[in-house]
């Protein structure tokens, strides 16, 4: 077998075709966009490479031909936040093969040794944890937009060779329509009659304060998890300024105690029922069909991409009264073309989301693995903690 470095635009096409050859009679597979996959490597677009190293290769088998695929990385804004220095690994493809995963695993294990780092954490984003994150072990359903989509044969890859799981991510469902359990409706009434709340959903024309809104919540309910840092007024912005072209304004929400920020859900129709029909490509012809399918109602799932409540409003019946001010909006509505709703992952360190997700009417859906691998053999392996 041949192990070689992605270092040329012929490379860059070989690492991004392996999985469309893996999968190219898989009716789940969805092809994600070249772009989303370039820019995680791109300088310019990815800002973790400022201070980050990374390092892709592919792997050809004695004929010449491809057969595995793999990256690593070493975040360094977060490598040195665990007990010990911990790298990552992602973008992983390969045959059914253990000795191919072996040396696609070997190479990465080395090259982060060599950097410093005492374990790795795969497949993983060289970024953040609302992409390619995780691996595919139960519920092989469509990915979402630019979630991982793998063969079940790839956990046995992981844990032959010796890959533990770090935590569990669950992806809950739910159909649009589905009515709130009584004993939550009944909560969600309490809050929704205490004047000192309100909810509403996102106006396009006041994206400034919608994103300073989300930052607030976010840095209160999100930096105490291991591995997640603050969200500067910058970032926040920029993120909104990415989901602008997509955002539909009736399906992100937010909520108030006061005037002041304690809630949000931000939702987005589900993209990969769109780009299944341009093959990877945003190029011209790639953007008319995709607006398109757009324009035809092709699209029937919201996703919820990240839903977040201040320490100090949780367990109170916030979450709940939220969905019924959106369900207001969005249900029994003929202008509104969604059927379906998935959440983006909860980590099972994560108890409160879990219990809202279910509050709200959510069935696990999807389970992704994140694993870990401690490169000292002897050590003792532990589990993400939970949060309190």
């Amino acid at each position: 077998m041949q192990l070689i470095e992605v270092t040329t635009p012929e490379l860059v096409q070989e690492f991004l075709l392996l999985p469309v050859q893996l999968y190219k009679i898989d009716p789940n597979y969805i092809r994600p966009l070249d772009k989303d996959v370039e820019q995680v490597f791109d300088k310019k677009k990815n800002k973790l490479l400022r201070d980050g190293e990374v390092i892709r290769w592919v792997l050809r088998n004695e004929a010449g031909k491809t057969i595995g695929r793999v990256a690593a990385f070493i975040n360094n804004k977060t490598a040195r936040t665990y007990e010990q220095p911990t790298g990552g690994l992602g973008f992983f493809d390969c045959i059914n093969d253990q000795a191919t995963a072996n040396t696609l695993l070997d190479a990465c294990r080395t090259w982060l040794q060599e950097r410093g780092m005492e374990a790795m954490d795969g497949p993983i984003n060289f970024g953040d944890r609302d992409r390619w994150w995780g691996l595919l072990a139960e519920g092989f359903h469509p990915p979402t937009y630019c979630m991982n989509y793998n063969a079940p044969y790839y956990q046995q890859l992981f844990e032959s060779y010796g890959f533990e799981v770090y935590f569990k991510q669950y992806v809950y469902y739910r159909t649009v329509e589905e009515p709130l359990e009584p004993k939550y409706l009944s909560k969600a009434t309490t809050i929704l009659n205490d004047p000192d709340y309100h909810f509403q959903h996102l106006d396009k024309k006041d994206l400034k304060k919608y994103a300073e809104d989300f930052r607030t919540v976010y840095n209160k309910a999100w930096t105490k998890h291991e591995g997640v840092k603050g969200m500067s007024e910058a970032q926040a912005m920029s993120v909104m300024n990415q989901l602008k072209p997509v955002l539909d304004e009736r399906i992100v929400w937010f909520g108030y105690y006061k005037g002041e920020p304690v809630s949000f859900f931000i939702s987005l129709p589900e993209l990969n029922q769109l780009f299944k029909y341009v093959n990877g490509k945003m190029d011209l012809w790639g953007k008319l069909k995709f607006v398109y399918h757009r324009w035809k109602g092709d699209c029937k799932t919201m996703y919820g991409i990240v839903f977040g409540v201040s320490p100090e409003h949780q367990r109170k019946g916030v979450e709940t009264a939220m969905v019924v001010s959106s369900s207001k909006v969005i249900q029994n509505n003929p202008a509104i073309p969604y059927k379906d709703f998935q959440m983006n992952w909860i980590g099972d360190f994560n108890p409160k989301m879990m219990n809202v997700a279910m509050q709200v009417g959510g069935r696990i859906y999807k389970t992704y693995h994140t694993y870990r691998f401690l490169f000292d053999r002897t050590k003792e392996f532990k589990r993400m903690a939970p949060i309190s």
